[in-house]
C-alpha cells in the first residue's frame, strides 16, 4: 500500500509509517497545481497546507483515504472525495497548544508594538517615547468568537494575564468562570481584544463584514489565527481607517502556497497591521503531536478498517423507517433479508447487526428509505430464523 506525504513531516514518523509495511512517497514540495501528477496509485494521502482539488482527486485511482495533519479540512475538495467514496480524516485539538500561544504572542505585539520596536531598532532609529505609550493587556475585555479546543486554551492563558474572558457557547473553563455570551453584537462592543476561532463553514465565511467591523469601538485589537475567508478585507481596511483598530493575522487572502518566495497583499500597505506565516500550528510539539496522529489514524485503518476522525460521513440520512430484525447468527439470513428488502426496491440507508454474548443470536438496525409492505414484513417474520420484526416509522 503506497502513502505520498505532500507536506512537510517528521522524519521520525515517516519511519513508523515505512514500519507499518507502507511504501512512503515523502514529496513535501508538491503544491495543489502538480500534486495531480504524483497521486495516480496513491492509496492514502497525507496533507497539511497542500490544496487538494477534484481535479487530483479524479485521477487518484487507487486513493482511499485522506488525512489533513492538522485540524480543519477546508483544503480538501471533500464533495469531490465524497463522489469517490474516499475517506477524509484529520487531527483535531493536536495543535491547540501551538495556535493558542500565537495568538497571545500576537496580542502583546498589538499592545506593545514589538515587530515596529525591532523594526525600528533594525533601522538605526531609537524612538522610546513612541513606544512607551501602550495599556497593557491587565483588566481588559476579550472576545473569544469560537471557543473550540484552541479557544479553551486561549482563554486558560488569557486568563492568568488578568484579562476578562468573554465567549460564545462556553461558560467554564477547568473552574475558572468565563462570560458566554451569543450574539455577537452583544459581545463585540464591549471588547478591547477580540479573538477569532472558527472554522471555514458557509455560515462563519465573510462573518467578519462591514456591519461586524461596525460594532468595534476605536483602537480594538483584533487578532485571526483560524481562516482568512471569515474576515472581509476591504471591511477590515475601511475600520482600521475610520477606528484606528489595530490587527494581527496568521492568515490572509491570496496566501502563497508555496513554503518560500515573494509575497504582495494589500495589507502590506497598512501599519496597523501584523502578518506571520500561517505558523500558527507550527511548533515541533504540535508537528510531533499532528504526526504520531495521523500514523495512529493510518494503523487503525490498517488493523480495522476503522476511520478515526472520519469528517466527511454523513450527519443525517434519508431514511424514513426502521426495521429490527432479531435473528440467529447464522451464514445467509440476512442475506435472505436483504433480498426480501430488495423485492420492493427500497434501499438500506444505515445497517448495523450486533451480536449477543454467546455468538448465537444477533440484532440487525436497518434504516430504510422508503417503507415496505406488509406482505413483505410478514415474509421475513416467517423466515425460520428469524425470532422477532419490529418496524416502525422514523
Amino acid at each position: 500500500m503506497k502513502v505520498l506525504v505532500a507536506d512537510k513531516f517528521p522524519e521520525k514518523y515517516l519511519s513508523q509509517m515505512k514500519e507499518l509495511g507502507l511504501e512512503v512517497n515523502y514529496s513535501p514540495q508538491l503544491v495543489e497545481n502538480n500534486l495531480h501528477e504524483a497521486i495516480a496509485d496513491t492509496d492514502i494521502l497525507v496533507v497539511r497546507s497542500t490544496k487538494v482539488n477534484a481535479a487530483s482527486i479524479e485521477k487518484a485511482n487507487m486513493l482511499n483515504l485522506i488525512i489533513r495533519a492538522g485540524a480543519g479540512v477546508n483544503n480538501i475538495d471533500i464533495a469531490a472525495a465524497n463522489k469517490k467514496g474516499i475517506y477524509v480524516a484529520n487531527c483535531p485539538g493536536m495543535n491547540s497548544i501551538a495556535v493558542a500561544e500565537l495568538a497571545m504572542g500576537l496580542m502583546l505585539s498589538l499592545d506593545r508594538r514589538i515587530p515596529d520596536n525591532v523594526m525600528d531598532f533594525k533601522n538605526s532609529v531609537w524612538n522610546k517615547g513612541e513606544y512607551s505609550k501602550a495599556e497593557g493587556l491587565f483588566g481588559k475585555n476579550l472576545a473569544l468568537i469560537g471557543v473550540g479546543n484552541i479557544g479553551k486554551e486561549v482563554a486558560k492563558r488569557a486568563l492568568a494575564f488578568g484579562m476578562n474572558v468573554y465567549g460564545k457557547d462556553i461558560s467554564r473553563i477547568e473552574g475558572v468562570a468565563i462570560k458566554d455570551f451569543s450574539e455577537m453584537d452583544k459581545i463585540l462592543p464591549m471588547c478591547d481584544v477580540i479573538s477569532i476561532h472558527l472554522p471555514l463553514t458557509p455560515q462563519t465565511r465573510g462573518l467578519f463584514n462591514k456591519e461586524m467591523f461596525g460594532y468595534l469601538h476605536p483602537n480594538t485589537l483584533l487578532i485571526n489565527t483560524s481562516r482568512a475567508e471569515i474576515i472581509d478585507e476591504e471591511a477590515m481596511l475601511e475600520a482600521i481607517k475610520e477606528k484606528n483598530i489595530r490587527v494581527a493575522l496568521d492568515v490572509f487572502k491570496g496566501e502563497p502556497e508555496q513554503k518560500s518566495g515573494a509575497v504582495t497583499s494589500p495589507l502590506q500597505q497598512s501599519k496597523n497591521i501584523y502578518v506571520t506565516h500561517h505558523i500558527g500550528a507550527s511548533t515541533e510539539q504540535a508537528q510531533n503531536a499532528v504526526a504520531a496522529e495521523t500514523v495512529r489514524i493510518i494503523k487503525d485503518y490498517l488493523n480495522s478498517g476503522l476511520i478515526a476522525h472520519w469528517v466527511n460521513k454523513a450527519t443525517t440520512i434519508e431514511a424514513s423507517y426502521q426495521l429490527v430484525v432479531k435473528h440467529f447468527d447464522k451464514p445467509g439470513v440476512l442475506s435472505s433479508i436483504f433480498s426480501v428488502i430488495k423485492e420492493e426496491d427500497v434501499n438500506i440507508e444505515e445497517i448495523e447487526n450486533i451480536i449477543f454474548d454467546g455468538g448465537l443470536i444477533a440484532s440487525c438496525t436497518m434504516k430504510l428509505k422508503a417503507g415496505i409492505s406488509a406482505a413483505r414484513l410478514q415474509k421475513i417474520q416467517e423466515n425460520q430464523n428469524v425470532l422477532s420484526v419490529s418496524y416502525i416509522a422514523l
